[in-house]
């Protein structure tokens, strides 16, 4: 059994690898795009909105409700892609554990 000197050694390196890991994933560009390619957002790693647009097509006055729903879609889809670059990275470390 590992003695508890060695088990804090290795909690510590592996503290200082996850928080490498989050700060590069924050230094991470992650882009949504809706249907078509109509709304396109970025977002950082650590889930703040830095660009959004919008092509010409899609800017109508008279159906403001496709523009909200092809928003809503392009952030969702780049949440979700933070999410699972999130849970591959950090997941990785869970095993590294010593306890």
């Amino acid at each position: 059994m590992m003695n508890m000197q060695n088990m804090m050694k290795q909690a510590q390196k592996l503290q200082k690898q996850m928080e490498k890991k989050q700060e590069e994933l924050a230094a991470t560009t992650f882009t949504g795009k809706s249907a078509q390619d109509l709304v396109v957002v970025e977002f950082s790693g650590d889930k703040k909105l830095t660009n959004i647009n919008f092509a010409e097509a899609v800017v109508d006055p008279e159906d403001v409700e496709t523009l909200q729903d092809m928003t809503t879609q392009a952030i969702n889809d780049a949440l979700s892609q933070i999410d699972a670059a999130t849970q591959k990275t950090m997941g990785a470390f869970t095993n590294k554990l010593p306890f």
